[in-house]
């Protein structure tokens, strides 16, 4: 495992951080299992790819059809602007809370020291929820697979939306004049404070070249954080929910804070975390009652 995270490391310094393509990042993913997992025989490590290939062409799929989401309809740009003005503008003169804090924690052409923080929750949404999914994977596979079928519904929901309802962030609305007061997209200046340059170009390239500029509308990058979170909810003991609530709370802030999502994009966002659990769920308690039933009967 060391030596893998050394590589790693090595990796995201000379190339970035694997976000651009899903098989090169569950590729990592899946060297990582095989490192801690040294001492088993090698057609074990086979089943990864079993698992895992179909998931990860899945993905694919959804990343290139989430960029043709635009193709259909014109974007949505002053409902969000009313919603967030609605919500919040009494707490900031009338502004939508990206334009407030953007004029309060951000000077251009400046990096404080926070933007590397901010950078890092950003980045987390491209690896922390494939990670817990390989954790889960390695350790028993009924959790992983409750896991996944809520993560690939909350994926389509977000997609079909996109199709029905493209929505255009703050920055988007600022650069078409939608938005009088300032919005710079600084979700990846962080890496400039941590001297990772490679890292930012990579995921600088990734949001120019293959992503939807209006697929705001849910936020999938706070509705992933919420997912992971409240999966493990039932688990843990209560004193530790606000430790852990803590993370979709800090990538709500950076997406709002940077230009990325309104805080409506979050809320819808955190709705369909709630539907898909409640679907899912009543799914998989109507296929084990379905199993269950059959059993009886033979």
């Amino acid at each position: 495992m060391l030596v893998w995270g050394v590589v790693f490391a090595v990796g995201v310094w000379f190339i970035g951080v694997p976000t651009s393509d899903p098989l090169i990042a569950f590729g990592w993913l899946w060297l990582a299992t095989i490192a801690w997992r040294n001492h088993q025989p090698w057609r074990s490590h086979l089943l990864f790819l079993r698992d895992w290939l179909p998931i990860a062409l899945l993905l694919v799929v959804y990343n290139i059809s989430r960029s043709w989401a635009d193709d259909f309809f014109a974007p949505h740009v002053t409902p969000l602007i009313d919603a967030d003005q609605a919500l919040w503008g009494g707490l900031t003169g009338g502004q939508v809370p990206t334009t407030w804090l953007q004029q309060h924690l951000y000077h251009p052409g400046q990096t404080p020291w926070w933007l590397a923080i901010v950078t890092l929750v950003y980045v987390s949404h491209f690896l922390t929820v494939p990670t817990i999914a390989v954790i889960l994977w390695v350790r028993a596979r009924a959790p992983w697979a409750r896991f996944m079928r809520r993560w690939f519904t909350l994926c389509v929901f977000g997609l079909v939306t996109y199709f029905l309802y493209p929505a255009a962030p703050p920055w988007w609305a600022y650069e078409h004049g939608y938005l009088t007061e300032p919005v710079a997209r600084i979700s990846t200046n962080g890496w400039d404070v941590l001297g990772l340059h490679g890292a930012g170009n990579t995921l600088n390239a990734l949001q120019v070249e293959q992503s939807n500029p209006v697929a705001a509308m849910p936020s999938l990058h706070t509705a992933w954080a919420m997912m992971a979170v409240a999966f493990f909810l039932p688990m843990v003991r209560k004193r530790w929910w606000p430790l852990l609530l803590a993370y979709p709370l800090a990538m709500t802030f950076t997406l709002v804070y940077t230009g990325e999502h309104y805080v409506i994009d979050v809320l819808v966002g955190w709705l369909y975390v709630a539907v898909v659990f409640l679907v899912v769920g009543r799914a998989e308690r109507w296929w084990a009652a379905r199993l269950d039933s059959t059993g009886d009967s033979r």
